[in-house]
């Protein structure tokens, strides 16, 4: 075969497959992620220090947390779901915002929170994604806990 043929034909084939590839990318301006997690309380820094100390969040000396997506069997992909205003699912809580932390141990770490004091309001041991355990903060936030299938 000539070789100018050769290489049109592996030219066609890196073009077709270009096309294939810029046509299954998003298009810019789209989410990536999420790249932090904000909210209110009425004592920042006394519930700041009952994640670092009860928790044991990571919490830096500005007051939050960073979180790292790479650490040894955290899960590769975060959730985000938007629940119906009707859901019980934050019950007990009456805030408007749950969220989810992925943690290494589910027995160690309820271990530690009722050393603590702190009431677990259920566990899930049998859900296909993993265990769930659910607790409430010092400020009355529902906090879901969960170690991820490995």
């Amino acid at each position: 075969m000539d070789r100018r043929l050769i290489f049109l034909l592996c030219l066609t084939l890196l073009s077709i497959a270009g096309l294939a590839s810029a046509a299954s990318a998003p298009p810019a301006g789209h989410i990536t992620g999420v790249g932090g997690i904000f909210f209110k309380a009425k004592d920042p820094k006394a519930l700041a220090a009952w994640y670092r100390d009860v928790l044991g969040m990571p919490v830096e000396a500005w007051g939050g947390a960073a979180l790292r997506y790479d650490a040894p069997k955290h899960p590769a992909a975060l959730a985000w779901n938007a629940f119906p205003a009707s859901t019980k699912y934050f019950a007990p809580s009456t805030s408007g915002l749950m969220i989810d932390y992925a943690v290494d141990d589910m027995d160690a770490l309820l271990a530690r929170l009722r050393s603590k004091g702190v009431t677990v309001l259920k566990r899930d041991d049998s859900d296909p994604n993993g265990r769930f355990a659910w607790i409430l903060d010092p400020e009355g936030n529902k906090v879901e806990l969960w170690e991820p299938k490995h």
